[in-house]
């Protein structure tokens, strides 16, 4: 009898603990499954993720402050870094908001990166008014002055420049004509980079333009100039994609787009990453509204775009060249392609509601 006690309890002991174990590995795999629902983007990803912010818009809003500190580890200030915000009368500087912006990324643990210093969409008359009366020695002046004084201030908090935005025309592989181009030639790049350097010469220095993923002409026309740049040592070390898309443009241009791109050795930068259902001619106001309502069928068709988006950057681009993918804005509330284009789109990983779209899983299951 006592024989068959000990049996019993010894029985009963390993059942017990197999049940304890079970529970325990059950438990452990609920707590994972739940942490990896958890995880943002930034996480599960090996080169930083990042957002273009309103730093006011973010200081108000806490669901907004909440899932860019869930989603990104880089943050890009969408206007409040451009010349027009900067230096709006001459002999003033207005440094509010980007300070703001770059203690919130200090205190967050963000990257930050700076847009932009020459672009001459965000230029103020008045520049462009002293540029044409007084002519090359003036601007070059300036432009010294300006992106010394803006880097500078800077210095150790941003990690990267978006150094000159869309010096070449819309389409072909023509400089823009703007006043930077008719007053200085391609000169006004060049000394842009060597200024920018000189402030700081551990920031990451970018060209960055739009269109060049899908016009080939465009694209050859830039690593035509990036050439230069490199042959006159020239201290330019990163190429930005906006990579504001329509879900029509072919991969493989693409994927021929970053493979080129990536032969220069520079850093390469998703920088302003959005896709399109509708159409634009790059200009203000310049919407083509051929979609009126977001379907089910169109949710996918996007998420499986940006999800080829997503792995062609990761399998071309070399791994040390990857700088990183950032969003210009996540959710379709406040995307900037509606306002601008005079559009009603959906081109972003966020909705309205700020909820997840099928977009969002497919880019994290593209970063994995």
């Amino acid at each position: 009898m006592k024989s068959k006690l000990i049996i019993f309890t010894l029985s009963s002991t390993l059942f017990i603990s197999s049940l304890s174990c079970n529970s325990e590995k059950k438990n452990k795999q609920n707590s994972i499954n739940l942490t990896e629902k958890q995880l943002g983007l930034k996480d599960v990803s090996s080169f930083p993720i990042g957002n273009a912010v309103s730093i006011t818009n973010l200081l108000k809003d806490k669901e907004l402050q909440e899932i860019n500190l869930r989603e990104f580890n880089s943050l890009t200030s969408g206007n409040d870094m451009k010349m027009y915000r900067f230096a709006p009368e001459e002999g003033k500087y207005d440094w509010t908001k980007a300070d703001k912006l770059a203690e919130f990324c200090k205190v967050n643990n963000f990257r930050f990166f700076g847009h932009t210093l020459v672009w001459h969409f965000a230029l103020p008359k008045w520049i462009e008014k002293n540029a044409r009366e007084q002519g090359y020695e003036w601007l070059d002046a300036f432009l010294k002055d300006y992106i010394t004084t803006v880097v500078t201030r800077y210095k150790g908090k941003v990690a990267a420049w978006d150094v000159v935005n869309e010096g070449f025309a819309t389409k072909g592989g023509e400089y823009r004509n703007s006043v930077f181009y008719e007053i200085m030639g391609s000169d006004y790049i060049e000394k842009a980079f060597i200024y920018a350097h000189a402030a700081d010469s551990n920031a990451d220095l970018f060209y960055n333009d739009f269109n060049i993923e899908r016009d080939t002409a465009k694209l050859h026309g830039v690593l035509k100039m990036i050439e230069k740049l490199q042959e006159k040592n020239i201290p330019i070390s990163g190429l930005g994609f906006q990579m504001h898309i329509r879900l029509d443009i072919p991969d493989s241009i693409i994927a021929y787009s970053l493979t080129k791109a990536a032969e220069t050795g520079l850093k390469i930068h998703l920088s302003e990453v959005d896709i399109i259902f509708n159409r634009h001619d790059d200009t203000q106001g310049g919407g083509e509204q051929i979609v009126h309502e977001l379907t089910d069928e169109m949710q996918k068709a996007q998420a499986e775009k940006y999800k080829s988006l997503v792995k062609m950057y990761r399998t071309i681009v070399p791994k040390e060249q990857q700088f990183g993918i950032t969003f210009w804005g996540f959710n379709d509330r406040d995307t900037w392609i509606n306002r601008f284009f005079n559009l009603k789109d959906w081109p972003t990983i966020y909705s309205e509601t700020l909820e997840p779209k099928p977009a969002y899983y497919a880019i994290k299951e593209g970063l994995k």
